[in-house]
């Protein structure tokens, strides 16, 4: 296994993590490492498999604005919450590492949604009901990218390039 191949298998946990932690890029980094893992092969077989790669992360990608957005619309969340979270979350990330970014984002949504509604139940169930959409929204991006990774790990070890 060459040095690329090692940097692009941690180009694609740091993706990976990404999808999760959202203040890094997920699904770009691993489709940009999967690129220039092909480019550095520069076989057929690794064409194809960053041809699968960038379908699966599209396919993830996609889902998690569809599905998110949807239900996020269907609740009446607006984009306005989403930001105040956002950068609630961003503070947290440096407040308390990590687990500040999901503590601070959900108080965020919730503070923005009471100051909207001026009701603590029905910002308290908008919140929860965004909070889900965002969760599964990950969670479809996070399948999709970790079969993304697994396709790439199997090419490389049946000799895909090599």
């Amino acid at each position: 296994m060459d040095l690329t191949t090692v940097l692009v298998g941690l180009a694609i946990l740091v993706g990976l993590v990404g999808i999760v932690l959202p203040v890094l890029p997920g699904s770009p980094t691993i489709a940009v490492a999967v690129l220039v893992w092909a480019i550095m092969v520069g076989t057929t077989g690794g064409w194809v498999v960053l041809g699968v790669v960038l379908v699966l992360l599209a396919l993830g990608w996609s889902a998690t604005y569809v599905l998110t957005g949807r239900r996020v619309q269907q609740a009446g969340v607006p984009r306005r919450s989403f930001v105040v979270a956002g950068i609630a979350g961003i503070v947290g990330f440096f407040v308390i590492p990590v687990l500040g970014l999901f503590l601070f984002f959900a108080g965020g949504l919730l503070a923005a949604e009471y100051h909207r509604l001026r009701d603590l139940d029905t910002a308290r169930r908008t919140a929860v009901t965004a909070l889900k959409a965002t969760a599964w929204g990950m969670l479809v991006e996070l399948t999709l990218a970790l079969i993304a990774a697994g396709t790439w790990l199997v090419a490389v070890v049946a000799g895909v390039g090599g």
